[in-house]
């Protein structure tokens, strides 16, 4: 989830870049491995400005050795350092737990892929050249359903509303309101709202929230001890974390945002978690952990996406993108912004693992990069 100029930014660059009930802590990545000065330089050199004020990132290597870094400061009021064990708001991130159990339920025989919406939410899903008789299932979970993003109401109106509750049918209805975007199928466009349609989706199905659903089909199954859906009213982040910054480019002040209201995110992206949760996540889901060879096949299987990345050739899965790597290969990845917090992360197939954290969205292009570029590093070096 992030404002329509944070993501134009950062979906040039790489992939893309919300559970009642959980308040454990648990400790950081255990230290089994020297550091990658590498990776620790990369850090610093994101901290070295005004752009973040801090930056973690948890990396498991070739060897299977994980490491969690940190720099700058966590806290730009007393200089506190980012704590080992952060918890940070994971954005857009959380559009894959919901794409998992969509995919799931699909796996169950309650929800068919190539089914209308229609079936699903009746009446719902209509506006100008938006008809949810003809959008798919998987076209929302894709992003090639037309139907446009609410969030453009965010980019002017914040940090005014960070203490503003939103309903998930108002979002819809601010998105409705707007014409399509191009005909089902016949384009590609990231849509936050398409992942509100799916959460709404997936509580018609099952008759039971999504925080409770998400928690008992992934959380729990794959053994995430730093993630949750925040509880309804809940502003705060449980547990360690960094204080989140915003900043725009006409007024470079950071602003403190750490306690937001995350409802404007919702099932596209409420959700908090650590940087080592996102790799456990993550490997989770490449290695069939959570869903039925059928429907990983999927999930994995990729459309032509122009934004996702600086050449105009990414591609993008159902919840889940392929990042081309400078070292050859390449990685599986969504990554996430809201406001105070980006994260970019990725898996390998052989086993190579990297999230981090930065606790302020990239403003400019050139941050947006440095991001990328750190990531990359923490894969490759």
């Amino acid at each position: 989830m992030m404002s329509v100029s944070h993501r134009r930014i950062a979906l040039t660059l790489t992939a893309v870049a919300a559970l009642v009930g959980t308040t454990a802590v648990s400790s950081a990545a255990v230290e089994t491995s020297q550091p990658n000065n590498a990776v620790q330089r990369s850090l610093n050199a994101l901290v070295d400005g005004p752009s973040f004020p801090g930056a973690i990132a948890t990396v498991r290597d070739r060897r299977g050795h994980v490491r969690t870094y940190t720099a700058g400061v966590g806290d730009l009021a007393t200089k506190a350092p980012v704590p080992k064990a952060s918890r940070v708001r994971i954005g857009s991130n959380t559009k894959t737990f919901t794409s998992v159990v969509v995919l799931q339920l699909a796996g169950e025989g309650k929800v068919g892929l190539d089914s209308p919406v229609e079936k699903y939410l009746p009446g719902m899903v209509r506006g100008d050249g938006i008809d949810g008789r003809k959008i798919t299932v998987r076209q929302l979970l894709q992003h090639t359903s037309g139907i446009p993003d609410y969030d453009e109401m965010l980019v002017d109106g914040y940090p005014a509303m960070q203490h503003v509750y939103w309903e998930p049918r108002e979002m819809v209805d601010v998105a409705l309101g707007k014409k399509a975007l191009f005909p089902p199928g016949k384009g590609w466009e990231y849509s936050n709202t398409n992942y509100i349609l799916a959460g709404l989706l997936i509580q018609k199905v099952t008759g039971r929230p999504i925080a409770e659903e998400i928690t008992k089909r992934v959380i729990e199954p794959a053994g995430l001890r730093d993630t949750y859906w925040p509880a309804v009213g809940d502003q705060r982040i449980l547990g360690p974390h960094p204080q989140g910054y915003f900043r725009t480019t006409t007024n470079p002040a950071p602003i403190n945002v750490t306690e937001m209201e995350p409802s404007l995110g919702w099932a596209a992206g409420q959700m908090i978690a650590s940087p080592g949760d996102l790799n456990r996540f993550f490997t989770a889901v490449i290695t069939g952990k959570l869903l039925k060879p059928a429907q990983l096949q999927q999930l994995l299987s990729t459309v032509h996406a122009p934004d996702m990345d600086a050449n105009g050739d990414g591609e993008y899965g159902l919840g889940i993108a392929k990042l081309e790597l400078s070292c050859g290969g390449y990685a599986w990845t969504h990554g996430g912004d809201i406001f105070g917090f980006e994260t970019r992360n990725a898996v390998t197939p052989d086993g190579r693992e990297a999230a981090l954290a930065v606790t302020a969205m990239p403003t400019t292009m050139d941050e947006a990069k440095r991001v990328a570029k750190s990531l990359d590093t923490a894969l490759c070096s």
